[in-house]
C-alpha cells in the first residue's frame, strides 16, 4: 500500500512541484537576510559567562583586591532608581535594580562572581555566574555579608545586623586566590508593556545604593571605582565616599542576555521564516492527497483494491509524512547555517547556540512540518472536500501562529494560551533562548519565547494529529466511499 500510494503521489506533477517549492521557500526566506543590524565585526559581540552563555555584565564596582579567605559586611540603607525624562531624571521602581556586595574573579566582563544584594522589588538575592539565583528575605534595606572559604561563597542577610539568615552558598570553580571584592550597584532597562500586548517601551535606568558600616576581615586597602562594562552616553555612574558611607550609582545588569525587546539581537528562528510558507504548502498537499480521490471518484477504486480502509489511511499518512519530512529537512538543513551567515554579514547579532540546539531546531522544524501535513491529511479524510480541509488547517495551525508570533495583536496571556493548546505549539522546537526569572523582559512567542518546552510543544501537535487520525479512521470505516 505504501508503494502504491507513493506511485500516486509522484504521478501528480503539481504535488511534486509543490513540495519542492516548500523546500525552496524555506531556503529562500532563510537566506534573503531581510534584517539589517548595526554590528560590524565584533561591535555587537556579547561577553560570555563561565557557562558559555551570552551575558550582560555592566555595573559600577567599588572594589579592592582580596586575597585568601575572609568576609565583607555592609549595611544597605537605601536603593533608589531613576530613568531619563525630558525634564530630567524621573523616579521609578525598577524591579531588578541591584545593590550589594560582590566577589568577582576579575574586572573583565563575563568573569565568575558571587553577589549578595537587595533589589528593587524582589527582596534579597544571592546570585552567581549570571544564571544562579537564590531568593532570600524580602527586604529593600538591611545588612548583607559575603564569606569566602576556598571556592565556596556563602551569603547572609540580616534586618538588624544581629540576627543573620543564611541565604545560600555557591561554588565558583577556578576562583583565583586574589579576587576583586566590594560594593556594587546596577540597574537594567526600565520596561513597560503596551496594553498587555507584546510591544514594549523603555529606557536605560540608573540606581543608587547607599552603604554604611562596611567592614571586612581581609587586610584593608584602598577602594577603587570601576564602571565594569560601561558604555559612553549611558546614564551617569560613579561613587562618593563620606567617612564610612558609600553612595554607588550604576546602570546595566549582571544577568544572562536575552533576545527580547530589552535584549540584543534576534533568535535562530529568524532563519526559518520560510517554514510558515512551507507549512501552508505542505498542509494543502496533505489535505489534497486524500480529498482529490473523493473529488475524482478514485477512492472507490482504492478501497476496492484494499478493503482494509485503515491500512489505506496509514499508507497515505506514511507517504505524505515522509515526503514532507524529507523536503523540510533538506530546506532547514540549508537555511539555518546559511541564514546565520547572511544575517551576521548584514550586521545582525545572533546569540551563539550549541550544535545540539541547532540540530534540534533543524530536525524539529522538519518533523513539525511533516506532522502538520499528516494532520491535514486526517482533516481532509474527515471533511472530504479540499476547501473545507484547508480552511480547517489554516484555522487550527496557521491562524494561532500569525496572531501570536508573526503579527502579535493579542494580549500576552491569550497568545501564551494559544501556543500551549493549539497545534502551533509545535513551533516551540525553534526556541533557543532560555527564560530567566531574574531577567525582566517580554517573554512572548513574538520574541522567540514559547511557553512550552520544545519537545512538549511538538507533542501537542502529535496529540492533535493522533486525535484526527483516529477520527479519520472511524469516519472512513463507517461511511460510504
Amino acid at each position: 500500500m505504501i508503494r502504491a500510494e507513493w506511485v500516486k503521489f509522484r504521478s501528480v506533477r503539481g504535488w511534486v512541484v509543490a513540495v519542492l517549492v516548500a523546500a525552496a521557500a524555506i531556503v529562500g526566506f532563510g537566506i534573503t537576510g531581510g534584517n539589517q543590524g548595526s554590528c560590524c565585526g565584533n561591535s555587537c559581540a556579547q561577553p560570555l559567562g563561565p557557562g558559555g552563555e551570552p551575558v550582560s555584565d555592566s555595573f559600577y564596582f567599588v572594589h579592592q583586591p582580596l586575597t585568601g579567605n575572609g568576609s565583607i559586611t555592609a549595611r544597605v540603607t537605601s536603593l533608589t532608581s531613576a530613568v531619563p525624562a525630558p525634564s530630567g531624571l524621573h523616579r521609578a521602581v525598577v524591579p531588578w535594580a541591584k545593590g550589594g556586595i560582590i566577589l568577582k574573579a576579575g574586572l573583565g566582563e563575563g568573569s565568575a562572581y558571587a553577589a549578595i544584594m537587595v533589589t528593587g522589588t524582589q527582596g534579597v538575592r544571592l546570585q552567581d555566574d549570571f544564571t544562579g539565583d537564590i531568593a532570600g528575605p524580602v527586604m529593600t534595606a538591611g545588612w548583607l555579608r559575603l564569606v569566602r572559604s576556598g571556592s565556596v561563597i556563602t551569603g547572609y542577610a540580616s534586618a538588624d545586623g544581629a540576627r543573620w539568615t543564611r541565604v545560600g552558598a555557591v561554588t565558583l570553580p577556578g576562583l583565583p586566590a586574589t579576587a576583586q571584592g566590594g560594593l556594587f550597584a546596577t540597574s537594567p532597562q526600565y520596561t513597560q508593556t503596551s496594553m498587555g500586548v507584546a510591544s514594549i517601551s523603555g529606557s536605560p535606568s540608573q540606581s543608587t545604593a547607599v552603604f554604611g558600616d562596611v567592614t571586612r576581615t581581609w587586610r584593608g586597602g584602598s577602594w577603587t571605582g570601576t564602571d565594569v562594562g560601561g558604555s559612553p552616553g549611558g546614564p551617569a555612574t560613579g561613587y562618593t565616599q563620606t567617612g564610612g558611607q558609600f553612595s554607588v550609582t550604576g546602570s546595566g545588569d549582571i544577568a544572562p542576555a536575552t533576545s527580547g525587546p530589552s535584549g540584543l539581537g534576534i533568535t535562530l528562528a529568524q532563519t526559518l521564516a520560510g517554514a510558515f510558507v512551507a507549512l501552508i504548502i505542505l498542509a494543502v498537499v496533505g489535505a489534497m492527497f486524500m480529498t482529490a480521490e473523493y473529488r475524482r471518484g478514485l477512492i472507490r477504486v482504492t478501497l476496492a483494491a484494499c478493503p482494509r480502509r485503515g491500512r489505506v489511511l496509514a499508507a497515505k499518512a506514511a507517504v505524505v509524512g515522509l515526503v514532507a519530512f524529507g523536503v523540510a529537512l533538506a530546506g532547514t538543513a540549508v537555511a539555518v547555517p546559511l541564514g546565520q551567515q547572511v544575517l551576521r554579514s548584514h550586521g545582525v547579532y545572533l546569540p551563539p547556540v550549541t550544535a545540539v540546539t541547532e540540530t534540534r531546531v533543524i530536525v524539529g522544524t522538519a518533523a513539525a512540518l511533516a506532522v502538520c501535513a499528516v494532520l491535514a491529511l486526517a482533516i481532509g479524510t474527515v471533511a472530504r472536500r479540499g476547501a473545507a480541509a484547508i480552511a480547517a488547517v489554516v484555522t487550527l495551525i496557521a491562524a494561532p501562529y500569525v496572531l501570536a508570533v508573526t503579527t502579535p495583536v493579542l494580549p500576552l496571556g491569550v497568545a501564551d494560551w494559544l501556543m500551549r493548546v493549539t497545534p502551533a505549539a509545535a513551533f516551540a522546537v525553534e526556541q533557543t533562548v532560555v527564560q530567566y526569572p531574574q531577567v525582566a523582559d517580554v517573554y512572548a512567542p513574538a520574541y522567540g519565547y514559547f511557553p512550552l518546552a520544545p519537545w512538549t510543544g511538538f507533542a501537542v501537535l502529535c496529540g492533535w494529529a493522533a486525535v484526527f487520525l483516529a477520527l479519520a479512521a472511524v469516519t472512513l470505516n463507517r461511511r460510504d466511499a
